[in-house]
């Protein structure tokens, strides 16, 4: 058996703030390019997402649950509902990126689908993957944490980033994640992607790549 708290290494009380260090720490031990598994990394992924609602509901919860016990819904890891804005329309239309009611205006401003709106993240798939699988050209151009070209804005919601050889972890705490290698850690998200172009983000980027070629076909 297996537990929550065992696989993030974390007392059975700890706080959210606690939990989410831990995991940041765990998701990227037990990545596959860094010599983990899926298996392991999925693993660290449910506990996580378990003990963060137990904190949330003051502790309220079963902290004995076996992770183990894939047969067992509760710690399945179900896909993730992003809410997604593309920065070119925070930036036209004058908005703040720090607004708290940004995607309130984007939700009424009639704005295609390719510029807002949702898309499901399943498990196994990174946010980049799965706007890719749903038909969109999101920026991207090394594909493994080595540039900020891929680079969203994390508005509400976990990404956990378990490769990065790029994102200061100033610019990681300001909400900078890699959606090319970034898996959603939480149920929901709202992210503003194509803020690649944000003076925060001028030294990390490549030259354009395959996303740039796309369009100029």
């Amino acid at each position: 058996m297996v537990t929550p708290s065992e696989v993030l290494n974390v007392d059975d009380d700890a706080d959210e703030a606690e939990i989410r260090r831990a995991y940041r720490e765990r998701i990227k031990e037990a990545h596959p390019d860094q010599g983990g598994s899926m298996e392991e990394f999925q693993l660290v992924r449910r506990a996580y997402r378990l003990l963060k609602k137990r904190a949330q509901n003051g502790g309220d919860g079963d902290a004995e649950v076996d992770l183990t016990d894939v047969g067992d819904a509760t710690v399945e890891v179900g896909p993730t509902t992003v809410q997604y804005l593309d920065y070119e329309v925070v930036a036209d239309r004058g908005w703040d990126l720090h607004d708290d009611d940004l995607f309130g205006k984007a939700a009424i401003a009639d704005l295609p689908p390719e510029a807002y709106g949702r898309l499901l993240v399943e498990p196994e798939e990174t946010l980049l993957e799965a706007a890719e699988n749903r038909g969109f050209v999101w920026p991207f151009s090394c594909r493994g944490g080595a540039c900020a070209n891929c680079a969203v804005y994390l508005v509400e919601g976990e990404l956990s980033q378990p490769v990065n050889h790029i994102m200061p972890e100033e610019l990681s705490d300001a909400g900078f994640r890699l959606s090319c290698n970034g898996y959603p850690a939480s149920d929901e998200l709202k992210v503003v992607f194509n803020v690649k172009h944000l003076p925060e983000l001028d030294d990390l980027i490549l030259p354009p790549g395959p996303f740039a070629w796309a369009h100029s076909e």
